[in-house]
């Protein structure tokens, strides 16, 4: 899978390697290597006025990947990000 955002490609086997990914890149989150739902709860604050705030909430009935394939799909639904066809090269 590749996911672009900002004008950068990020690649990986799973949702949950594309996150990772941006949580890398992300120099204003400040818990690195920390758990996925931390990550994703720093970003739906950080969308919280793109975003609605039905789409905002994580289920703690839902594992990391479902999660994290929910938030590249949120950003591409919401025109923040794009998933890329997996034939497009992958430079992330």
């Amino acid at each position: 899978m590749i996911f672009r955002i900002t004008g950068r490609d990020y690649g990986g086997r799973s949702a949950v390697e594309i996150v990772r990914a941006l949580e890398g890149a992300d120099y204003e989150y400040p818990d690195s290597g920390g758990s996925i739902r931390d990550y994703l709860k720093f970003c739906l604050n950080r969308f919280a006025a793109n975003v609605s705030a039905r789409d905002l909430d994580l289920s703690e009935r839902l594992g990391d990947e479902t999660l994290a394939l929910s938030y590249l799909l949120l950003l591409d639904e919401y025109g923040l990000g794009e998933i890329v066809d997996e034939t497009d090269k992958c430079i992330g």
